[in-house]
């Protein structure tokens, strides 16, 4: 079975996981899909890469033979595909892609393990198809459908203990280019005091924004990707506060407008405004300071830029 993985996937995984490593489990695909579309039980034809697809997996076009079409997703262990698949499970299509098949224990391997069989959403629409105003209205009211109460027995790892692990990066990043230091040090300081006390434990999309959103024919909108984590609602408000940011930093009032998200998205889902705040400013630090770590400048720049605002 031949196919190629998108450019934009390939790059991500070798920042991710480094050249050899990416290399190894691209040139391998082939197999893994050939095992992956066994692991399902039924009999499925490959159509298709979805392009340009994420940066953390390969989302294949698949039709069953009864013509009912899926979407097979691939993801390395790395990308703690079981931790998607327990989320999409819990929330049951609830606001999320609902998920298809889930193998048997008895039946799980590398393949089964590492893939997950979802209803086809239409991956060319997104949230950031719409006008600005409308797109922040739909995803606010997505979003709030996925926070709910974890399973008792999850797996999930907490905000606390999530961004905790960013922390030495971020210092990293600050001793090598001094003029980030007094942004990391008010994300750091803006974290301590967020977790001291955290008013929520519920299921969070972990990475949601409006390309993570995609119109579905079960419901207009559905979300897709998460990156499940359990912790507080402006958590997970954070990253989307932030979407679109080059259009926001070519505006003159690029700033204005933030902070107006900010109160607009805090307000319309009851969340304190100051902890959104900063948390959009914890998370736009972190980002911004990975991304030049990693070499992606422009994007670094931009979104460290709009950290700045904050």
């Amino acid at each position: 079975m031949g196919f190629e993985p998108p450019q934009r996937l390939v790059r991500a995984l070798g920042e991710s996981y480094g050249d050899t490593a990416a290399g190894d489990w691209l040139t391998g695909l082939p197999a893994l899909t050939e095992r992956a579309l066994a692991a399902t039980g039924r009999e499925m034809t490959v159509e298709r890469v979805a392009a340009p697809g994420g940066r953390s997996s390969l989302v294949l076009l698949v039709r069953d033979t009864d013509g009912t079409p899926a979407a097979l997703k691939l993801a390395p262990a790395g990308a703690a595909p079981e931790l998607e698949r327990a989320a999409l499970a819990h929330w049951n299509g609830w606001g999320a892609v609902q998920l298809i098949a889930v193998p048997d224990e008895a039946a799980e391997s590398e393949a089964a393990g590492s893939s997950l069989l979802l209803e086809r959403l239409h991956p060319e629409v997104s949230l950031r198809s719409l006008p600005e105003a409308k797109a922040l209205l739909e995803a606010a009211g997505t979003v709030r459908r996925l926070w709910v109460e974890p399973p008792p027995d999850h797996a999930f790892e907490t905000v606390t203990g999530r961004t905790g692990l960013r922390i030495d990066a971020m210092r990293a990043s600050a001793a090598d280019d001094p003029a980030l230091e007094p942004l990391v040090s008010a994300a750091l300081a803006a974290r301590e005091e967020l977790v001291a006390h955290s008013p929520e434990t519920l299921l969070l999309h972990g990475n949601f924004r409006q390309s993570k959103v995609l119109s579905g024919e079960r419901a207009p909108w559905l979300t897709v990707g998460p990156e499940p984590v359990v912790g507080e609602r402006a958590y997970d408000l954070a990253r989307l506060v932030r979407d679109r940011v080059e259009d926001l930093i070519a505006s003159p009032g690029g700033a204005m407008t933030a902070r107006r998200r900010i109160k607009k998205l805090a307000d319309a889902l009851d969340v304190d405004r100051e902890r959104l705040h900063g948390w959009t400013l914890f998370r736009a630090v972190e980002s911004g300071a990975r991304a030049l770590a990693a070499g992606r400048r422009q994007e670094g720049e931009v979104t460290l830029e709009f950290a700045g605002w904050l």
